[in-house]
């Protein structure tokens, strides 16, 4: 009968990275949309939850009178999203032994190695607040701070604004900039963490290992994340009722392919 229980002695084995090919990502794409449609209960709950909290986000941003603000904050969702899924990475690894998943089983996925992945949810924090503060300074810099036209207006008004492409050039490069670091550092060392009893330091050195010697797929896999993610926000946030899940089963087997112990 299928066992949930992990071996302590495995967190001391030794890991090896595996090389995959740079079309790889696809079949994660696959087998993640396979868990998806083994245990939809749980994942479209779970997208769905998190296509309300971006309402909520997108509203709050609003009464604060901070229009500006939604586009930062949806870019922040790309640096939060890896560690959102933990949930989602509990379902896929119950299911690799034969168990069903209930959503509040999935939930052991935040707190098994509970400590580690709230650490490394308060650097992900980190990163996006930098990035938030960032946009926030390029915004009043550019634009002005008397800068402040309905949400209907803005996209409109930025668009006729001289400042809007250097606005644009800085912005983008330096959201990819931050975004490449924190997928860099989140890609694998989250999964693990919820897969393992490591520390933070141990998960994220596998993760850019995985990324430095895996850089051809994993821009792929980067890049597939974006457009995904991107195409579910467009529709008010409700393509993430099935987005989320799938990336997020499908980043488990990202782990899983790349990441050996023995």
């Amino acid at each position: 009968m299928p066992s949930d229980s992990t071996n302590p002695a495995q967190t001391r084995a030794r890991i090896r990275l595996r090389q995959v090919a740079t079309d790889r990502p696809w079949v994660w794409l696959t087998l993640g949309w396979q868990d998806l449609m083994a245990q939809k209960s749980v994942g479209l709950v779970y997208g769905g939850a998190l296509a309300v909290l971006g309402w909520v986000l997108a509203w709050v941003m609003l009464q604060l009178g901070l229009a500006w603000a939604i586009l930062p904050a949806v870019a922040g969702f790309f640096m939060l999203a890896p560690l959102a899924a933990a949930g989602l990475y509990e379902v896929s690894r119950r299911r690799e032994q034969g168990l069903d998943t209930r959503l509040d089983e999935a939930m052991a996925g935040f707190h098994r190695n509970g400590g580690q992945i709230a650490l490394m949810g308060v650097v992900l924090l980190l990163i996006n607040l930098v990035w938030v503060r960032i946009a926030g300074l390029l915004f009043a810099l550019f634009f002005g701070l008397n800068f402040a036209p309905s949400l209907a207006e803005l996209p409109l008004r930025m668009l006729q604004s001289e400042a809007f492409l250097p606005f644009f050039i800085m912005g983008t490069g330096f959201g990819a900039l931050l975004a490449a670091g924190s997928f860099a550092v989140s890609v694998i060392s989250i999964p693990m963490l919820v897969d393992r009893d490591v520390s933070v330091l141990e998960a994220v050195s596998v993760s850019l290992r995985a990324v430095r010697e895996n850089p051809r797929a994993m821009a792929l896999w980067a890049g597939l994340i974006v457009l995904f993610t991107g195409l579910a926000l467009v529709p008010f946030f409700l393509g993430l009722v099935v987005a989320m899940p799938l990336i997020g089963h499908a980043s488990w087997h990202a782990y899983r392919d790349l990441v050996e112990v023995n």
